[in-house]
């Protein structure tokens, strides 16, 4: 028989790990801490096993501990990885030493793209060209995630491209596939690819899509950008890295979200902001697109700041009194993905674009880690520590 003592409540839970209720949403949205609905409840909370909790508790433990430590590397911010790209300090986000928001607002994608691939901007022009493209990579039909994909699978078919250096041929084919990818996703016409994406998607604001992909370029050593390298470091083609890359981006854990929290707001304008709020929590024990960012802001992502900055959300707006309701229940900061999913809603954009600003905008980001993992010539290989049964006699 279930022994409801075993159990514990939000409240209960936070106390017994000795952290807020918003860090112990944090826990369960990074796949730290499971939590069940709780049967006897009418309110649709969620309760916490006991024994997930004490788990968390000997992992902290043994994060503490030098001779432990290493466990848990890969989902701790270990091993660490020497980059030249990007820097996440003081609450803000650089790229190559220039701040990302000020670039956001004067820089185009292409200059970015040059920036973390070169250290410089002055090859843009030179290697992304504003004529109409030809309509190799244009796709009808299926979500923009699907014709990502499917280019990119196209792609096996054509020469294969390394990235063991960023030289003048690997800089032009990286370009390349990156228009490729904003034609896949509906860009037409010319100029820039923010410029043909905006057309495409029938934006009537091409600068808040230009910031958004400026934005969302790179983040440091995340789960697709590692995967970016690991791939990278084997010397596959660069459409394998990006393929590699994207499949990782899709994942619910990452910019997958974004249709969650798509939901949210839609269920927010249909039902109310506060009942949508207290829906996501019962359901899902956190609420997607939100955050206490411990690691890596502590006060809200800057990123997401700067494009809520630019909608002007009125405070009637879904998002907008999402914003409230997390800040004032529980300390929470809005994160990327709530951003481009308030930019989507407003700006009208078709289904399925705040994944696919997410990904078109990284995928200049991936190339600059594929390059500097290629460049490194090892191939990266992090080791297992056993757990299974003892090898028999």
């Amino acid at each position: 028989m279930e022994r409801t003592e075993e159990y514990l409540s939000a409240e209960d839970a936070a106390a017994y790990l000795g952290v807020s209720r918003a860090t112990l949403y944090a826990y369960v949205s990074r796949g730290r801490v499971v939590s069940d609905p709780d049967p006897a409840s009418t309110a649709r909370s969620r309760r916490y096993p006991r024994v997930a909790l004490d788990e968390l508790k000997a992992d902290r433990e043994r994060r503490r501990d030098p001779a432990l430590k290493a466990l848990g590397a890969l989902s701790s911010g270990a091993p660490l990885l020497d980059s030249a790209l990007t820097l996440i300090r003081d609450g803000r986000l650089w790229y190559r030493g220039r701040d990302a928001c000020e670039l956001s607002r004067t820089a185009t994608l292409e200059e970015v793209a040059c920036l973390l691939w070169t250290g410089g901007t002055e090859q843009a022009d030179e290697l992304f060209s504003r004529a109409p493209s030809p309509q190799v990579g244009r796709r009808e039909g299926g979500s923009i995630a699907d014709r990502l994909v499917a280019r990119l699978v196209e792609a096996r078919a054509e020469p294969a491209v390394t990235l063991s250096e960023p030289s003048r041929p690997a800089l032009r084919a990286a370009a390349r596939a990156v228009g490729q990818l904003f034609d896949a996703a509906g860009a037409t016409g010319s100029g820039t690819l923010a410029d043909r994406l905006a057309r495409g998607w029938r934006a009537s604001n091409a600068s808040d899509l230009a910031a958004a992909l400026v934005l969302c370029a790179d983040h440091e050593l995340n789960t697709s950008s590692f995967t970016a390298r690991c791939v990278a470091s084997t010397d596959a083609p660069m459409h394998n890295v990006l393929l590699a890359a994207l499949c990782a981006l899709e994942g619910r854990r990452h910019g997958g979200v974004s249709e969650r929290v798509a939901e949210l707001l839609r269920a927010a304008g249909r039902d109310g902001a506060r009942r949508a709020w207290r829906r996501a929590l019962s359901t899902d024990g956190m609420v997607h697109g939100f955050g206490p960012f411990q690691r890596p802001y502590s006060a809200g992502d800057p990123r997401a700041d700067e494009i809520l900055a630019r909608l002007e959300l009125p405070g009637t707006h879904p998002a907008a009194r999402l914003i409230v309701l997390a800040r004032e229940e529980l300390g929470m900061h809005p994160n990327l993905e709530l951003a481009l999913a308030a930019l989507v809603e407003r700006a009208a954009l078709p289904a399925g674009a705040a994944f696919g600003l997410f990904a078109l905008g990284r995928s200049v980001g991936w190339i600059a880690h594929a390059f500097e993992a290629a460049a490194e010539g090892t191939l990266i290989r992090p080791r297992a520590r056993y757990t299974g049964p003892s090898p028999s006699a």
